[in-house]
């Protein structure tokens, strides 16, 4: 497949993946605040940092949502914040949806959803989503 082509696919892909995080009612969970702001900026909403206790977090979701999307970074420590925060939430009878990071991780070349603004310019959608 020609770079052209790769980007061309990774743009609607990406496009959307962006579109059903925003028109979903779940909540969603990110590491940081530069995390937060990536995702806002494409007007996604009842994102969640872990800027306080998990244990606090995972309580005030479970008590505002049935379902969780959990967005952290696709490194060592991103993977072990996901494992803890599945399991704190599964607990509280939270379902967790994968797909979205799944797809994302599979279908782009992010590892850090911070980086997700600058990837998006990069794949030229330069469209209303």
């Amino acid at each position: 497949m020609k770079e052209e082509d790769q980007k061309k696919d990774e743009s609607v892909f990406l496009s959307e993946w962006i579109s059903d995080v925003r028109t979903c009612d779940k909540a969603i969970i990110v590491e940081g605040t530069s995390d937060k702001r990536a995702l806002a900026f494409f007007e996604i909403k009842n994102i969640f940092t872990l800027r306080r206790p998990l244990y606090l977090v995972c309580e005030e979701i479970a008590y505002k949502f049935k379902d969780a999307i959990i967005l952290t970074d696709f490194d060592r420590k991103g993977k072990e914040l996901y494992g803890k925060l599945n399991h704190e939430l599964s607990q509280l009878g939270v379902r967790i949806d994968r797909r979205f990071r799944e797809e994302l991780f599979k279908e782009t070349k992010l590892s850090q959803i911070e980086g997700l603004i600058r990837y998006w310019k990069r794949c030229s959608i330069n469209k209303e989503l």
